[in-house]
């Protein structure tokens, strides 16, 4: 879906959404596609790549705020689909920093020995909870799906540090109101989109570049590096006015930055595994290679974390 396609939605131009967003296009499911349906394309893509079996994984971590269902987790039905015998599965709901929160779960199972194989997916339909009416969001949001696998390792390589952090007062900055339990849906819903994604922007960008900034200061800190031993840069992708802002807070050069969002969109969870897959076919990522991850999201809820490629 291109900006010009948004056109013919609401009163926006491609000029509006470029300069303020980054965005020129983004990807949208077929109604017939789900969730998880791109969960399992993805998972299957990491484990081809990393040379494993469905019977060698012990955990999986589905991290979307879209899930097929309410009940049981988009994990679950991952595991029906792709068939992992030997592993637990389960959802981690926490927006666009799902994924990292996934990541940060998988490291600490496995430095305890809880699990030695993990898939992570980051997988979100964002065009089914986006309003369509509403050019605040609409020209932000889109689906899409990446995936990666974690396993014990003896070398330097693997997951140096991570970070996390909450303040469920800013939840109202970026949620759906209806939907759940404290409001759930009535006989009489009144289908006024109220169950479609809210945002506040501005408080919002203040809020994420600052964060999302110290946070991955922190991971890059706790990782015994400086921002100049970071090899390449990968945050969530929401807005390029706030990757920007990051990475200027940082003082890590625009060279070392990953975008992708003018062709993707905010893929939420999906967004940080998407950018590690271009950047590795891009051949941007060697082995020793310092990574650092971060993103922000619903909750509100940020996080990073950095890995020796």
């Amino acid at each position: 879906m291109t900006n010009a396609d948004l056109e013919k939605l609401v009163d926006t131009s491609d000029e509006w959404i470029v300069s303020r967003t980054g965005i020129k296009q983004r990807h949208i499911a077929e109604d017939s596609m789900s969730n998880a349906d791109m969960a399992a394309e993805a998972a299957k893509g990491a484990m081809e790549s990393a040379g494993v079996s469905h019977e060698e994984i012990d955990l999986v971590i589905s991290a979307t705020v879209t899930p097929d269902y309410r009940l049981p987790s988009n994990a679950c039905v991952l595991q029906e689909m792709l068939g992992f015998p030997n592993a637990v599965a389960f959802d981690v709901v926490a927006a666009c920093t799902g994924f990292i929160n996934g990541l940060t779960i998988a490291d600490s199972f496995i430095r305890t020995g809880r699990a030695r194989k993990a898939v992570i997916v980051g997988s979100e339909k964002l065009s089914a909870i986006t309003d369509w009416s509403d050019r605040n969001t609409c020209v932000l949001f889109a689906d899409g799906a990446g995936a990666v696998v974690v396993e014990a390792c003896d070398t330097g390589s693997g997951v140096l540090s991570t970070f996390l952090r909450s303040d469920g007062k800013m939840r109202p900055l970026l949620w759906t109101k209806v939907g759940g339990t404290r409001y759930p849906y009535t006989d009489d819903y009144p289908f006024d989109k109220s169950d479609k994604i809210r945002m506040n922007g501005a408080d919002l960008f203040k809020v994420a570049v600052k964060e999302m900034a110290n946070a991955a200061r922190q991971v890059i800190e706790d990782a015994n590096l400086t921002p100049d031993d970071v090899t390449l840069f990968v945050p969530h992708q929401a807005n390029i006015r706030i990757i920007e802002g990051v990475a200027k807070r940082l003082k890590i050069d625009r060279d070392r930055v990953f975008v992708n969002i003018e062709e993707y969109g905010n893929t939420s969870a999906a967004s940080v595994p998407i950018a590690l897959h271009e950047a590795s076919q891009q051949g941007l990522l060697k082995p020793g290679d310092n990574v650092v991850m971060v993103a922000f999201g619903g909750g509100l809820i940020w996080g990073a974390a950095a890995v020796k490629w």
